[in-house]
This record gives C-alpha cells, sequence and structure tokens, in this order.
C-alpha cells in the first residue's frame, strides 16, 4: 500500500478509537461550575445564620434569598461578560475584514508566512494561502482562528450563558433548602444533603478532567464542608458577641 492510500484510509482501529474529550468542557463546565457555587453559598449562608442560633424561618429565608440574589447576580454578571467578550471579537472581526479588503496582498503574505514557521514549503504555503484566500469570508474565518484565536461562526451567547447560570446556580441553592422545605428543623440534613450534591457534583466534573470521580467528589466535598464549617463558626462568633 502506498503512502497516499494509508493515508486516505486510516485503519480502522485508529478511526473508531482516536478520539478526545472536549477539553473546553462545553456546557457542562459551567453547568456544573454554577450548581457548585449554589451549592457552596447558600448552604455556607444557612450554616452561617444557623450557628447564630436563628430559628429554621429563619433559615429558609434566608436560603431563599441568597439562592435569588445568587442566580440573578450569576446570571446579570454572565450576560454581561459574555457580551463583552462577543462586542470584543466582534470589534476584532471588524478590524480584520478592512484590512482584508485594504491590503489583501499583505494578508495573503501573512498567511503564506503563518504556514511557512510550521514547516510547510514556501511554495505551497503561498499556494495554499491563495486558494483559501479565493472566499473572502473563509479568508476572514481563517486569520480569526490563526490571529485571535476564536471561531467566528462559533461565538457564545450571552442570553444562553445567563440562562444556564441563573438555572444551574438555583438548582444547586436550592438542595440545602429542600430539608427544610420539607419539613426538617435542625441543620444537619440541609448540610448532609448539600455535601452529597458536592461530591456529585466533583464526580461530575472528573468527565472532562484527568481526576479519578472519586478524588473530585471528595476534593469538592472537602471545600464545601470546608466553607460551611466556617461561616457556622463565624454565626456562633457573632451570635454570641451581639447577644
Amino acid at each position: 500500500m502506498s503512502v497516499l492510500e494509508a493515508v486516505a484510509a486510516p485503519h480502522a482501529a485508529h478511526r473508531d478509537n482516536h478520539t478526545h474529550r472536549d477539553v473546553n468542557g462545553g456546557w457542562l463546565r459551567p453547568a456544573v461550575f454554577g450548581a457548585m457555587d449554589g451549592l457552596v453559598s447558600n448552604v455556607a449562608l444557612m450554616t452561617g445564620v444557623a450557628g447564630g442560633s436563628a430559628s429554621a424561618q429563619t433559615i429558609v429565608i434566608a436560603g431563599l434569598a441568597g439562592l435569588a440574589a445568587g442566580a440573578f447576580s450569576m446570571a446579570a454578571g454572565e450576560y454581561t461578560s459574555v457580551a463583552s467578550q462577543r462586542e470584543l471579537v466582534l470589534a476584532e472581526l471588524d478590524v480584520e475584514r478592512r484590512e482584508l479588503h485594504k491590503h489583501p496582498a499583505d494578508e495573503l503574505a501573512e498567511l503564506a508566512a503563518l504556514y511557512e514557521s510550521r514547516g510547510v514549503e514556501p511554495k505551497l504555503a503561498l499556494e495554499v494561502a491563495m486558494q483559501l484566500s479565493r472566499d473572502p469570508e473563509q479568508a476572514l474565518e481563517i486569520h480569526a482562528r490563526e490571529e485571535l484565536g476564536i471561531d467566528p461562526s462559533d461565538l457564545p451567547s450571552p442570553m444562553v450563558a445567563a440562562v444556564s447560570s441563573f438555572g444551574s446556580f438555583a438548582l444547586g441553592a436550592l438542595l440545602p433548602l429542600l430539608p427544610y422545605l420539607l419539613g426538617a428543623t435542625s441543620l444537619w440534613p440541609a448540610v448532609l444533603l448539600a455535601l452529597l450534591g458536592l461530591f456529585a457534583c466533583g464526580a461530575v466534573v472528573a468527565r472532562v478532567t484527568a481526576r479519578s470521580w472519586w478524588f473530585s467528589g471528595l476534593r469538592q466535598l472537602f471545600l464545601g464542608a470546608a466553607a460551611a464549617g466556617v461561616t457556622y463558626a463565624l454565626g456562633i462568633a457573632f451570635g454570641t458577641a451581639l447577644g
């Protein structure tokens, strides 16, 4: 079999098994991050209030307020952040589009030089650059990928980011509230459920990392427990000082 034939017909085992995980996290990273943020912040808030000897009703009100405030804050922050990033990217794309229109020869030479720097022979690099530059939109996409490291056809949506952050944070923040809403009168069922949720979130994160599920789960459980423990101790201290 010739080299060209070998390239054209890759081995079946390689074709079937040579896949990679989504290293950017896709939807999983922001969703799990939002849920963990809601869990940690709300269970820490509730344990802090409970440490000050507050009633179960007060703890629930604090938890609901923390859920609402945190979810809206996360949504607003994500919307503003993603919208600003998108506007910046679009502005840079306009700059590149104008350069392609005003100085096509310079942009062509720039693209050819880039391929040369990656080991392509000069003549072939220029030929590839010329072929790819025939379509203005394709040329813009290639320059954006190579120079800016972005994909113009895959820009994030501010609204999607805001809604997903709101939903995931609210879901995480609701978890420690559930025992109280179902009739519990003590803090410990809420803390236990929150820690189990943190372990589960940490285990899910292992899907996009090289760590094992139990390591990621235990790490997140420990961090959440530490936050809850600190705020509980502060609640006791403040409750004693103000009592």
